[in-house]
């Protein structure tokens, strides 16, 4: 019956990845339902806490994109990339890792993606090696987050099994783990494939006038953009609220208590989200209509409907059958606690989010007796879905890159993201093992 279930389970991942957008979220649910009525399974339980959590900072991300913020984030990233041309392999993976962590989300890595083409193109560098790393990086960037989903999911998960895992603690081996990940991937990606000036195939375009032309396109910029009141304002109030959850996770004593423990940061952080997008709207007067219609809020509201479904129907297979799965594996994980790692990492490759992986298999691992120290070190593995290059942010990068070196192999998986998403996730997956033993 498990394996019937599970064989459902992945012909529902399979479809809703085929469709694309929400129908991985509605096929969640027609799932749950078959379970329900033709196995008999009790439905488990949607994950709302992370559901929440997403609709919080993504409404006040997308606050920051109507005002002009969000823009103004990416202003300051073309600065340095554009002062320092030469670096661009480096820097801009650093600048998208950095963008993502300040506002929860890789979504706001799309107007960066032009510009990094641009100054790379004009600089003569291979535009695969800085957009490739770009994309890779703005994701791997999510679990460095304070105010993620993901290390909201972790927190919770945490807190229902009886472990003791804060924000900080999380932060103090994730942060470190993918700076370190993505600067070893992007020193691998110094010297990938040809040279422009040495590449057949671009050299070929430059021949035909058009091509040329279509290349060379328009100096992507930010620079020329008015900065306005609104959006420094805006940007302002939602640093001190980053910073304030910060604060709190420091010290939790701060926090008002709830049956004499304090609040659980998760709930924090959505509050906090939701008060730091309501006084930037009253001190911009931005239309709330101009919120809802930014790109970073379709996004966002679109991650959440597919968590809600997919991880729905993953939480009520394993709820169902978590005896029979314990028996099956929980020998193998004892002894390789690592095989967990893995385990993740495949998820993620279907599931094409850290939030509903983590969801999915953290309370697996708890059931399982698998050691905090591990659960935590396989906190990386979560980011997984450049393996089959669908991802929107990859697609993104692909569609910037006029000149083709960005691109989806013959054979599907041999990409451009590939090898530098296996570099920064298994390097990142085993430093932040190492580091996770000595936090906890």
């Amino acid at each position: 019956m498990f394996l019937t279930q599970m064989i459902l389970l992945l012909v529902i991942i399979y479809f809703g990845i085929r469709f694309g957008g929400v129908a991985l979220g509605l096929l969640g649910g027609l799932g749950v339902t078959i379970l329900v009525f033709a196995f008999g399974v009790v439905p488990g339980k949607p994950p709302v806490d992370v559901m929440l959590i997403i609709l919080a900072v993504v409404t006040t991300s997308a606050t920051l994109e109507a005002t002009g913020a969000l823009n103004l984030i990416v202003r300051i990233a073309e600065k340095a990339l554009r002062k320092n041309p030469k670096y661009v392999t480096y820097l801009a993976p650093i600048s998208t890792f950095s963008l993502t962590m300040l506002v929860g989300t890789g979504h706001a890595v799309y107007p960066l993606l032009p510009v990094i083409y641009d100054v790379s193109y004009r600089q003569g560098i291979r535009p695969e090696r800085p957009m490739a790393m770009a994309s890779v990086a703005a994701q791997l960037g999510i679990t460095a987050s304070p105010i993620a989903a993901a290390a909201a999911a972790v927190i919770g998960i945490a807190a229902k099994n009886n472990a003791h895992i804060g924000l900080i603690d999380i932060l103090r081996v994730t942060i470190p783990a993918g700076v370190i990940g993505m600067l070893l991937a992007a020193t691998w990606s110094l010297t990938r494939g040809k040279d422009l000036d040495k590449d057949p195939e671009f050299q070929a375009k430059l021949l035909d006038p058009e091509m040329k032309k279509y290349m060379e396109g328009g100096m992507a910029t930010t620079l020329n953009d008015k900065i306005t009141k609104e959006a420094k304002t805006s940007l302002i109030v939602f640093l001190i609220a980053i910073g304030a959850i910060v604060v709190l996770a420091l010290f939790p004593g701060l926090l008002p208590k709830d049956n004499g423990k304090p609040l659980s940061m998760s709930i924090v952080i959505q509050f906090v989200m939701f008060a730091a997008g309501a006084i930037i709207l009253f001190l911009t007067k931005v239309k709330p209509k101009a919120i809802s219609d930014s790109k970073v809020f379709n996004a966002g509201m679109i991650a959440v409907i597919m968590i809600f479904g997919i991880a729905w129907m993953s939480d009520t297979v394993i709820e169902g059958n978590k005896t029979t799965i314990i028996s099956m594996i929980s020998s193998v994980v004892k002894t390789h606690p690592w095989t967990f790692a893995l385990a993740m990492f495949s998820f993620s490759a279907f599931l094409k989010s850290q939030a509903a992986t983590l969801t999915v298999m953290l309370p697996l691992g708890f059931a399982l007796g698998v050691p905090v120290p591990v659960i935590i070190g396989c906190i990386p593995a979560s980011y997984a879905y450049f393996f089959f290059c669908f991802y929107p942010s990859d697609l993104a990068a692909i569609n910037f890159d006029r000149t083709g070196t960005t691109h989806i192999g013959k054979y599907i998986l041999n990409h451009s993201f590939m090898i530098p998403g296996l570099i920064a996730v298994g390097s990142s997956t085993v430093i932040a093992y190492i580091l996770s033993n000595y936090v906890f």
